[in-house]
């Protein structure tokens, strides 16, 4: 069993706005490609061209469609990868110490050399967010691109998750989310971010901000400006309906 450190110096995670998602699965591709060329064993595909294609991911994004009680329907996108929470039974459940949490900075993360695909690990998590890769035997997860986060010899708007750089709409965050002070800890104050099932115990890093609700389209029936075109535009009516 891996024991977890009682503190740690920063909590590194994300924040994900749900009002903002757009659900491209940008964060997707950019997680598949970078974790595919980096850090680690790459994410294998299985036949990815056929008929039943499969593969691993650290990342993914479902969407659903709700109805809020005040509100009309609207689709929520959700993207979902490990949340690297405080009380991580994924890491005291691990029986050879592959997975486990950093103490500066609260990433959890796997040992792919003492892994031994178990997938006990996988069993453990209550967010569904570890997957044995078929291909290379081991577990796989979101690392919150920690080759890349640290990578001094990147610019450093670059030094933070590929799924953040992607997003189009500005919809994930990275910061340290145990200082008060930060810009991510100051977003989940003012817009009332949320744990994904607190009632697990975990105490997920990673926060969601909820969706705003959308306004009703109330529109009175489009009066024509006019009965019937003229000049230019009555003669290329005409010319059209010839045609």
């Amino acid at each position: 069993m891996t024991c977890l450190p009682s503190t740690t110096q920063k909590k590194l995670g994300l924040v994900i706005d749900l009002d903002t998602c757009v659900g491209c699965h940008g964060c997707v591709t950019a997680c598949k490609g970078w974790n595919t060329q980096n850090y680690g064993a790459p994410l294998s595909d299985m036949d990815p061209y056929g008929a039943d294609p499969s593969g691993t991911f650290l990342n993914r994004v479902f969407s659903y469609e709700v109805t809020p009680e005040d509100g009309p329907a609207q689709t929520v996108h959700f993207p979902k990868s490990c949340l690297h929470c405080e009380d991580a039974p994924c890491v005291t459940v691990c029986p050879t110490g592959a997975s486990y949490k950093r103490e500066e900075d609260g990433i959890v993360l796997v040992d792919e050399d003492k892994c031994i695909g178990c997938g006990l690990c996988a069993w453990s998590c209550a967010y569904g967010a570890r997957e044995l890769d078929q291909d290379a035997g081991i577990m796989k997860k979101c690392t919150l691109c920690v080759d890349r986060i640290y990578n001094e010899n990147l610019p450093e708007e670059d030094r933070v998750p590929a799924c953040v750089r992607t997003c189009p709409s500005g919809a994930r965050h990275f910061g340290d989310l145990g200082d008060p002070n930060s810009d991510v800890s100051k977003l989940v104050e003012e817009r009332g971010g949320f744990d994904l099932m607190p009632e697990q115990g975990t105490k997920p890093v990673n926060k969601y901000l909820p969706p705003r609700l959308k306004d009703r389209l109330d529109t009175a029936p489009m009066i024509p400006v006019a009965e019937e075109p003229k000049g230019f535009l009555g003669w290329l009516d005409k010319a059209l309906e010839k045609l």
